[in-house]
């Protein structure tokens, strides 16, 4: 480009953001998440929030050994010293009464944390007297928890051998007592408390009489003669928990300010002790008129949260919640703060004894050790609390003001909100989350703690597991009882969340009536939609696959809910709604019947033309599963299910691959009910086939031979293709039926097809279709396509009654359609449905066969799931030994002519004359082959079979859908958030755009004088049929028959090579570049009617198919298929078909396809479906499609020479506004100008150019080209059209009619000749011509340099 050009001034700004703006408002199709991303559920989380063995402490054994009055030895006291023991001064007292008084006391103490336990205490005990209870506590707690608190303050120290002390019976000595004793008695799982000095060494010496124990275990697994494996086996010590006050280092503090068992004071009365320490720290001065008096009289009681002590407590254990949840390993703080209520306790308070007890120089210990918290930031906000709380109390107490509440709570809030919006994706978890599950017991607080729980959980599935894993789940089940009105939409957005990510759940959502809480939310009309849809989301999870969720959602009428929401205007609601039914009847008969009370088959018929394809989907799964209930079939069921069935058949072309996905599944359920009509089918259409030649549309070109492209050794070979990794990538390659012989009748007497006969003989055949994965098919790809060709106009009612040909064969024959579906998830689908019924009906038959060999009236065998039905009930006659039937009534088959070697299918090798019951079985064994001479009438050879179907059959579309509630609602999607790079990279691509536009019209403004600058030559690997021209990029897709090329047209360099996918007798007849500005796809039409969609072409990645559908389902046959190449010298109109044409308008998101037909189909990309059949009005096919949005005007060119003009804004029958009929053979090209007076611009064969105003009846200028046209284009912008003619040459003519260039050789390629032209393009903006030649050659002309 010129330099000045590039960087002139003269482009105003307003200019330039005039421009770009057309990108922005431009749609895009096929973009959409079931474009994008792969249709399957998310990977399951492992769950590791749930309690597996919830636990209880049921037996609690407080030893005190105080001795009162008698210190022991090894300790010198202070003086004064601590004395209080369970805030007890034992002096002040008889010790006998002391002792007492005291044990009392804790054991209240401990009551206030578990009120149910057994308490035993047992006072300055003998070892005896310990042995005695430890064993009788484990005896009655069986497997639970049992407590040993230990109290040594009146003994000597732990020794370290491992030994406490305890007395004799008239205490005159210590007597030392074993912790390996102590443990066998006490056994596991149990709890140890230990409040004496140099407690630490009770826990060392534990673990290794632990470790020890655990060798003895091996030692008498591995030798039975050992004298321990005799005794009983010592208990394992893994379920411990050990609590010591200090290390095996220290002393107990003995400040007189603090009691003696300051431990133990810790975990039992938590709230006191800590009071107190606040008062004697230097800091409590700061708070006027607090003494340690005044804390004794604080108002209140402990589990009352309105009081101030219960409002204390409250703050306490959320604070020791959060600092354990955040500081400790997940796995450990279930284990110790979720799954025992009273270990939890403890531990909680241990946290607050470490913080005390560090102050004095005491480390308390646990087993399993807790990283340190004492500096935990949280302790700040406790302290913090507390101050709050005391500052008040003189006046509360001399005054009798009102308490005010701590403001903690509501700036914990404030802080996880803060989190919640101050965000970035990858941090660590909010640190106040335990204390949100706190706030849920309040109702203060409760609406806002849900709405951030809600927004946290929304952050993806990571979140949900962390919520769950701190606890929620209780508490949010609780909270389904509330009647409160203002918590629905936020319960329900939770409980969404929650089971998107579990569904587990539903079982613990039925045992608590909590589906009744969101049936009435479903049920409630004035509840905005997108609530309506999470509750019926959580419905349709409680009835997945769960007999009880089922029955419960019956009983509370969902169906009849469900049923008046089809229609809410809501598409996302809508197609969950129908999700839901499709649950809850599936398998479930008697909501089936319920169903079919209200008709809900009937009114979800509606939904099968919604205009969203997941809502088509979600209708036609809930129809399916109606179906496909296994129950005893009446006559008014039977007809039911026909009726579903013939609706359902009329999706057969819908646009949507996952639509036709979930009809095949939908038809497959109807298939495994009515298996042996299905079986009789089969059978007969396996017959048909055989006995047909089909007129094959390759028949007169191609017999057997392969383009010459092929066989060509510069021909690289074709990239692999991810999404076809099916059967029929395969076919090119494998020589799976040689599938042009086949299509045509040789003379031994057409090809070896597949009949009972010809399989009963072949070793292979019963293990073929044995499991899913085994590409070898029964019905290959071919044998189907030919069958479903040949059913079109063959009477299938020579063996079969009338009432059987209605439905059953009509759904058979939709599934050959679907077979040959061009979308490959859809046609290996349906293949596996066809092939496991054709395997069974071949094994049936070949059973029958050998069972009352040379019968003649047969029966098709009845399987056990439809009621017998028999050929002869079904209304047809017997069927009659003949050419049709023999294979029926073959006695032993022996080889006919026809199966001669050379033309069998490979994989049948032929075992000579053998009688068919000596089948051999095959080396590997497949799942349902059952050996020759078994019936295959077992039913659990049917229960094999029907699960084969079913459980291979599944579109993944529901877990699918149910990712939406597991991903980020609230958060704006990429695309819309100006930062990332999502939306960097669309900024750049737009302004390239703007910059090619603006480019590109300055030299066509200029005027183009001559174009015959080649700037790019290169060999295709096959012969051009169809050329398009990148809008923006440097690229250029090059398609021949089958497989299409990219070229880098500005380095020269091949980018992408890959095949479309179309069957062998078809061709690539058109392409369209859709969303060119952004994301370009490359859309591909062939002859038969299939549009394909391809993405991550020509960029390094393998091309996937994005989307593919039958445009035109009726393409005429006779005329389809033929070579180009083969008649190009010939005239047009005397050559094949147009083949598919389509125009696409970007602006509208509609794409025109015409062709060998009688109509113009319109589809929307939008809905992905058809939404408007044109009459042509003509007899001939469609060689030309323009459109122009502005005005809803098409421009057809036709084979007859005419050139209409529809309006599609008008009803079928007017919408025809204009036939001009001034050309006298096929028309080349029809162009509608896309300016508002933009005329129409045609040329025929003859070159004949006319120009044709819509509103006038005659053409306003004729212009004469050369005569003898194939290839035609016109340049939209610069007003040039090129001609390739048949004398090998090129003209470019200007919009006068004057040549400006004449191309007849390619430029230093030797001299060379131009081949015969197959295919033109312009590039919409430059004034660059693409040219395809019959040689292989493509090459590029342009301007020359100077303008460029």
């Amino acid at each position: 480009m010129d330099a000045e050009l590039l960087h002139s001034p003269v482009v105003g700004m307003a200019e330039e953001e005039e421009v770009d703006m057309t990108d922005w408002n431009l749609p895009l199709a096929f973009m959409k998440k079931r474009h994008t991303e792969k249709i399957e559920g998310s990977k399951a989380l492992a769950q590791s929030w749930r309690m597996k063995d919830r636990m209880k402490t049921v037996s609690v054994a407080l030893v005190l050994c105080l001795n009162v009055g008698v210190d022991p030895p090894d300790v010198v006291k202070t003086s004064p010293c601590a004395r209080l023991e369970c805030w007890i001064d034992p002096l002040s007292m008889s010790p006998q009464k002391a002792l007492e008084t005291i044990g009392a006391n804790l054991q209240k103490q401990y009551e206030n944390w578990q009120p149910r336990a057994r308490y035993k205490q047992s006072l300055d005990p003998t070892v005896d007297e310990v042995k005695k209870l430890c064993t009788s506590l484990r005896r009655n707690a069986k497997e639970e928890r049992v407590l040993f608190h230990y109290n040594g303050h009146g003994v000597p120290r732990p020794t370290v051998n491992g030994e406490i002390w305890v007395f004799n019976k008239n205490y005159t000595q210590y007597i030392p007592l074993s912790i390996y004793d102590l443990q066998t008695w006490m056994g596991s799982p149990s709890i140890f408390v230990y409040d004496c000095s140099n407690a630490g060494i009770i826990v060392k010496s534990f673990k290794q009489f632990a470790l020890q124990r655990e060798q003895e275990l091996e030692v008498a697994a591995i030798n039975p003669n050992h004298p321990l494996a005799q005794m009983p086996l010592p208990p394992s010590m893994k379920n411990c928990i050990q609590l010591a006050a200090c290390e095996a280092s220290e002393l107990l503090p003995m400040n007189p300010d603090l009691p003696a068992d300051l431990f133990t004071s810790c975990l039992t009365t938590p709230i006191k002790i800590a009071l107190r320490w606040f008062c004697m720290q230097k800091s409590a001065k700061l708070v006027p008129g607090v003494t340690l008096d005044l804390i004794e009289k604080i108002p209140g009681r402990l589990n009352d949260r309105r009081t101030p002590l219960g409002e204390l407590n409250w703050i306490f254990t959320a604070i020791t919640d959060t600092i354990a949840w955040n500081v400790l390993p997940r796995d450990l703080f279930q284990k110790l703060f979720r799954q025992d209520l009273l270990v939890a306790s403890l531990f909680r308070n241990f946290l607050l004894a470490e913080r005390i007890m560090r102050s004095y120089n005491c480390t308390p210990v646990s087993s399993p050790r807790l990283p340190p918290t004492y500096m935990h930031a949280m302790w700040q906000a406790w302290d913090l609390a507390v101050d709050i709380c005391l500052s008040q109390l003189p006046t509360i107490i001399e005054e009798g003001t009102a308490f005010r509440h701590s403001p903690f709570f509501a700036e914990q809030l404030t802080a996880f909100q803060v989190w919640l919006t101050m965000g970035v994706e990858n941090r660590n978890p909010p640190e106040q989350l335990p204390i949100v599950l706190q706030v849920l017991l309040s109702q203060v607080h409760r609406l806002r703690a849900l709405d951030l729980l809600g927004r946290f959980l929304d952050l993806g599935p990571w979140a949900v597991s962390l919520a769950l894993s701190v606890g929620i789940f209780p508490y949010v089940l609780k909270l389904l009882q509330s009647s409160a009105r203002e918590l629905r939409p936020l319960l329900v957005f939770i409980w969404a969340k929650i089971l998107a990510v579990d569904s587990s759940c539903q079982a613990d959502l039925v045992k608590d009536n909590g589906h009744k809480y969101f049936l009435s939310v479903l049920a409630d009309p004035y509840m905005p939609a997108e609530h309506r849809t999470m509750a019926v989301f959580i419905l349709a999870v409680i009835v997945n696959n769960y007999n009880t969720g089922q029955e419960a959602c019956l009983q509370g009428n969902l169906i009849a809910i469900c049923l008046e929401q089809l229609n809410d205007p809501h598409p996302l609601l809508r197609q969950w709604v129908a999700i839901c039914l499709g649950r809850i009847w599936q398998n479930f008969d008697s909501a089936r019947w319920c169903g079919v009370r209200d008709s809900a088959h009937e009114k979800l018929y509606s939904l099968l033309s919604d205009p969203i394809p997941e809502v088509r989907c979600a209708a036609v799964f809930a129809l399916g599963t109606f179906v496909g209930n296994s129950a005893e079939r009446t006559d008014h069921s039977t007809t039911i299910d026909h009726n579903v069935a013939m609706m359902l058949a009329q999706l057969i072309n819908d646009g949507s691959p996952i639509v036709r996905k979930e009809l095949v599944v939908a038809l497959s359920h109807l298939v495994v009910q009515y298996e042996s009509n299905f079986c009789t089918v089969a059978l007969q259409f396996m017959e048909e086939e055989k006995n047909y030649a089909v007129p094959s549309p390759a028949n007169s070109t191609e017999t057997g031979n392969v383009t010459p492209g092929r066989d060509s050794p510069a021909i690289p070979r074709l990239r692999s293709v991810n999404s076809y990794t099916n059967l029929r990538a395969a076919t090119t390659s494998r020589t799976l039926n040689k599938s042009l012989q086949n299509l045509n009748l040789n003379e031994e007497g057409g090809p070896a097809a597949f009949s009972p006969g010809n399989l009963s003989t072949s070793s292979s055949a019963s293990s073929t279709l044995g499991s899913p994965d085994n590409d070898e098919y029964l019905l290959s790809f071919e044998t189907i396509d030919k069958m479903r060709r040949v059913s079109s106009y063959s009477s299938l009612n020579s063996l079969i009654g009338v009432s059987f040909n209605s439905v059953y064969t009509q759904i058979w024959r939709v599934l050959l359609h679907l077979a040959a579906d061009p979308f490959p998830d859809v046609s290996d689908l349906a293949m596996k449905v066809l092939n496991s019924i054709a395997y069974k009906a071949t094994m049936n038959a070949r059973t029958q066969r050998i069972l009352d060999s040379g019968s003649l009236t047969q029966s098709a065998p009845a399987s056990p799931t439809s009621k017998g039905t028999l050929i002869h009930q079904a209304g047809g006659s017997p069927p009659m030994p003949g050419a049709s039937s023999s294979s029926l009534t073959n006695e032993v088959p022996k080889p006919p002519v026809r199966e001669a070697p050379p033309n069998r299918p490979p994989y049948t090798p032929t075992l000579g004359g053998q009688a068919p019951h000596s089948q051999q079985f095959p080396r590997t064994r497949k799942m349902f082959d059952k050996g020759p001479d078994q019936t295959a009438e077992d039913g659990d050879e049917t229960a094999a079979h029907r699960s084969f179907i079913s459980v291979s059959l599944q579109t993944g579309l529901c877990d699918w859908s149910a990712k939406y509630f597991a991903q980020p609602v609230m958060k704006i999607p990429e695309e819309h958030d100006l930062e990332s790079q999502v939306r960097k990279e669309r900024e750049w691509r737009f302004l390239r755009n703007a910059r090619v536009r603006r480019q590109s019209q300055r030299i066509t403004q200029r005027g183009v004088t001559r174009l015959d600058d080649q700037i790019f030559i290169n060999r295709n690997p096959g012969v051009p049929s169809v050329v398009k021209f990148h809008p923006f990029n440097p690229c250029i897709a090059v398609a021949d028959k089958d497989s299409i090329c990219f070229w880098d047209w500005e380095k020269g360099e091949r980018l992408d090579y890959f095949y479309n996918g179309n069957p062998r007798y078809t061709r690539i007849t058109s392409m369209e570049y859709l969303n060119g500005h952004d994301c370009s796809l490359l859309l591909t039409a062939t002859d038969d009617g299939a549009l394909r969609i391809w993405k991550n072409f020509a960029d390094q990645r393998n091309p996937e198919m994005v989307t593919a559908w039958q445009g035109l389902s009726d393409m005429l046959p006779t005329t389809r298929g033929l070579a180009r190449r083969v008649s190009i010298y010939l005239d047009r109109s005397k050559q094949g078909g147009a083949g598919m044409v389509v125009d696409w308008e970007q602006e509208t998101g509609l794409l025109m396809t015409s062709g060998d037909v009688r109509v113009i189909r319109i589809w929307d990309t939008e809905r992905e479906m058809k939404v408007q059949d044109i009459p042509t009005g003509a007899d001939s096919c469609v060689t030309s499609l323009s459109c122009d949005p502005q005005r809803s005007l098409v421009a057809a060119g036709l084979g007859d020479g005419s050139v209409r003009v529809y309006d599609r804004r008008m009803g079928p029958n007017e919408c025809r506004v204009m036939t001009y009929r001034e050309h006298g053979a096929w028309v080349v090209k029809a162009h509608l100008q896309k300016e508002p007076e933009g005329h129409i611009i045609s040329v025929s064969v003859n070159g004949d150019v006319r120009f044709f105003d819509p509103r006038m009846p005659e053409s306003i200028n004729i212009l004469q080209t050369v005569k003898g046209l194939t290839a035609l284009d016109i340049h939209p912008q610069a007003n040039l059209f090129a001609c390739g003619s048949m004398n090998q040459f090129i003209a470019v003519y200007n919009s006068n009619g004057d040549v400006i260039s004449n191309i007849k050789y390619y430029d230093g390629f030797m001299g060379q000749r131009i081949g015969a032209i197959s295919c033109l393009a312009f590039h919409p903006y430059w004034p660059h011509l693409a040219v395809g030649s019959n040689d292989y050659y493509m090459s590029i002309y342009s301007a020359e340099k100077r303008l460029r």
